[in-house]
C-alpha cells in the first residue's frame, strides 16, 4: 500500500537532485513481465533502477532489512516496503530457489523483476560472469530480458559511508532481448548458458566494463 504513495514522492524528488543521465528507457515494455537484468556496484543499484523506470520495480532484499525493532525498524521496513522490495534470507540453504519462486510469482502479476546476473557486487568494477538464474527466469515464463547497464553508482554511497553523495550516475537500458521460439530444440542447460551470456555481452556493451571471465563471490563477512 506504500508503494503508490513513495513512488510518486520519492523518484521525483531523487531525479531532481542527482539528475541521473538516463538512456534507452523505452526499451523498457510499459507492461507485462519483465526482468531488467543489471550489473551490480553497488546496494544502491536497486534504489537507482527503480526511480527511473516509470513503472514498479520488484528487487530482492537482505532480510534484514525487515526484521528491524522499533521506530528505525519499522521506517526501514516500510522504505523497502514501498520502493517494491521484498525480503530474502541469503543464509538459508533454500534462499536461491526461494529467490526464482518470488520471482517467478512476479512475472506471472505481469510485473516488473529486477536481478543481477553476476549474483553479488562487483568490488573491483569488472563485470563477472553471469548466473544462469536469469535465463531460467525468462524461459521458464516466456519474459522478454532488458539489459541494464549501471555507471557510477559504485561513488553514489560506497562502503562505510552513511548517505548518498551527489555524484553522476548514468543508467543505460538495452533493446529488449527476447525468447520466444529462440530456444525451441536447443538442450535446456545450453539454452540457459547461452542466453545468460547474451545478457551479460548486452549488459558490458552498455557499460564498457572489464570482463572478469570468472564468477563473482559473496565473501563470507558481506
Amino acid at each position: 500500500m506504500l508503494y503508490p504513495v513513495l513512488h510518486a514522492t520519492v523518484p521525483p524528488l531523487a531525479r531532481a537532485i542527482w539528475r541521473p543521465v538516463v538512456e534507452g528507457r523505452e526499451h523498457v515494455p510499459a507492461s507485462g513481465g519483465v526482468l531488467l537484468a543489471s550489473n551490480h556496484l553497488s546496494f544502491m543499484d536497486s534504489v537507482v533502477i527503480p526511480v527511473v523506470v516509470p513503472r514498479k520495480v520488484v528487487f530482492l532484499a537482505k532480510s534484514d532489512y525487515f526484521t528491524g525493532t522499533g521506530v528505525r525498524g519499522a521506517l526501514s521496513r516500510a522504505w523497502f516496503e514501498g520502493l517494491g522490495m521484498t525480503p530474502v534470507d541469503r543464509d538459508d540453504p533454500r534462499a536461491a530457489i526461494k529467490s526464482l519462486d518470488v520471482a517467478l510469482e512476479v512475472l506471472a502479476r505481469g510485473e516488473a523483476f529486477g536481478l543481477y546476473p553476476e549474483g553479488t557486487r562487483s568490488r573491483d568494477g569488472r563485470l563477472y560472469r553471469g548466473r544462469t538464474g536469469v535465463a531460467h527466469l525468462a524461459l521458464t515464463a516466456g519474459v522478454p530480458i532488458v539489459p541494464v547497464g549501471l555507471i557510477g553508482t559504485e561513488l553514489l554511497q560506497p562502503v562505510g559511508a552513511s548517505r548518498p553523495r551527489l555524484v553522476k550516475v548514468t543508467v543505460r537500458f538495452g533493446a529488449p532481448i527476447r525468447v520466444a521460439g529462440e530456444y525451441d530444440g536447443l538442450a535446456l542447460g545450453k539454452a540457459r548458458r547461452d542466453l545468460t551470456d547474451r545478457v551479460t555481452d548486452a549488459i558490458g556493451a552498455l557499460t564498457g566494463q572489464v570482463r572478469a571471465g570468472v564468477y563473482n563471490e559473496r565473501p563470507v563477512d558481506a
